[in-house]
């Protein structure tokens, strides 16, 4: 929903793109090129759902073909609108080169309310909206990839896929139409996770750096954060349980549809969210304070700010009383184009969305070379490993004539499996994005803040694609 005087999501990200390229020297016209949505579709069928038909509307925008296959995620939600999945679609398109995805952009919704149908009617509506898209190859191994968003899940990637391989089953890659699925459908271990653990992967470099960290007026690292987090969503959840698990932050808001819970101590995810689970919301949550004015806590005193449910919750309106000296941006667009001149000029440092949720993408795009592949990762190497491990321990005891440590043996003769080389590859690439994109943001006096270098950190690369292929 757009706040009274602020702009829309799409122009929100279009003028964000526009800041960008001011900073650069690009061809005339391939800025234009660049930021114009490609094609989008929209379709509309019905479905016959016992003694009665709904007719349902979806749509399907490719923002860049730059590069094939596009990629985005498919949002059920009753709020969506076309004007909404451009705008993701480009986000998608910039945090693709960003982090270095050989994707174009992409992105889908179906407006409905997935709450209030059963799973047997949900999947019937699903299975006829893949049926659509697939028919204008809009759900394609080679061209289009979806994968799950707002309201979809590994359900609903299963659903798709199977439809899509029972209506294409001499396509031999047909497997990897889809990302998101479920593991023992073609899925990898670690899809569900990985926005939540990009988040947490990005947090952790940011606060690899010293200089960066004063920035913010912060010091020290992740221990003993206070954050806040919009939204208990597949996100929100994971990146708050990896922080204060493996981190040491202490969770000390959530922030949901019906309210908000805190607590000075931290809150324990696990226990908020089932508690989520059996109830429908926050309230009632016991040892911790209640408030029914959710959005207000998103102006509460603490480190670090997570906004992780959806776009435009901060905006010209509370913009300035926003406390977090820093905000990581989990969800996409959470802050409008208004907020984001008002916090920069207040001091906040904004981790911005199209480089800090990128490892959902990340991840995908290792489900999608395992499809294609049609090889787990880990199965040749993984012995091997576990075999040079138990020589080097060998060795070691021989040498130093010692015992190593049974914990320490465990870890030197434990080959990787696909987790653990999951979490290795979106570790990596969410290092060396973000160092990329801070190389830009200290290098160029006009890039104003971090979002402005992570979009010329993207455009330049999609650029430089354009060019060489001569369009």
């Amino acid at each position: 929903m757009k706040e009274p005087n602020e702009i829309t999501f799409r122009e929100s990200v279009d003028r964000m793109f526009d800041r960008a390229t001011a900073t650069m020297d690009l061809p005339l016209g391939l800025a234009e090129q660049i930021r114009s949505c490609n094609s989008v579709y929209q379709v509309q069928f019905g479905v016959k759902l016992g003694d009665r038909y709904e007719v349902f509307t979806g749509w399907r925008a490719v923002h860049s073909e730059h590069i094939l296959p596009v990629k985005g995620g498919i949002r059920y939600a009753d709020f969506a609108n076309q004007d909404e999945v451009e705008a993701l679609a480009a986000l998608m398109s910039y945090k693709c080169a960003i982090v270095m995805i050989p994707f174009g952009g992409s992105k889908g919704a179906l407006k409905i309310d997935p709450r209030q149908y059963s799973e047997k009617d949900l999947e019937k509506i699903t299975r006829r909206f893949a049926q659509e898209l697939a028919k204008r190859d809009l759900i394609h191994p080679s061209l289009n990839v979806p994968a799950p968003d707002m309201g979809t899940g590994e359900r609903e990637m299963g659903w798709i896929s199977d439809t899509y391989q029972s209506l294409f089953p001499e396509q031999a890659n047909g497997m990897g139409c889809v990302t998101g699925k479920p593991v023992h459908l073609g899925g990898i271990d670690g899809r569900v996770e990985a926005t939540g653990r990009g988040v947490q992967y990005g947090l952790r470099e940011y606060f690899r750096h010293p200089e960066d960290i004063a920035r913010a007026r912060l010091d020290g690292s992740l221990e003993g954060k206070r954050i806040v987090v919009q939204g208990l969503g597949n996100v929100g959840y994971h990146a708050a349980k990896f922080l204060s698990e493996e981190d040491g932050a202490k969770i000390t808001s959530i922030i949901e549809r019906d309210g908000a819970i805190s607590s000075a101590d931290g809150l324990d995810v696990e226990a908020v969210k089932a508690h989520i689970a059996a109830n429908h919301g926050v309230k009632g949550f016991p040892g911790a304070d209640y408030t029914e004015d959710g959005p207000a806590m998103l102006e509460a005193e603490c480190d670090i700010l997570i906004p992780a449910a959806m776009e435009g919750v901060i905006t010209r309106q509370n913009a300035a009383k926003i406390q977090a000296p820093l905000i990581a941006e989990a969800a996409n667009g959470p802050v409008t184009y208004a907020a984001d001149e008002i916090l920069r000029e207040k001091g906040t440092v904004i981790i911005p969305d199209a480089y800090l949720n990128a490892g959902g993408v990340t991840v995908s795009y290792f489900e999608w070379v395992k499809n294609l592949a049609r090889i787990r990762f880990g199965y040749l190497e993984r012995r091997n490993e576990e075999r040079r491990g138990q020589m080097l321990v060998e060795a070691l005891e021989k040498m130093l004539n010692t015992t190593v440590p049974q914990e320490i043996r465990d870890q030197l003769t434990t080959g990787s499996d696909e987790l653990a080389l999951v979490r290795s590859g979106l570790d990596d690439t969410m290092r060396n994005a973000y160092n990329n994109i801070r190389d830009i943001f200290n290098a160029r006096e006009k890039v104003v803040d971090l979002r402005t270098a992570a979009f010329v950190c993207g455009i330049e690369r999609i650029a430089k694609r354009y060019e060489s292929m001569g369009i």
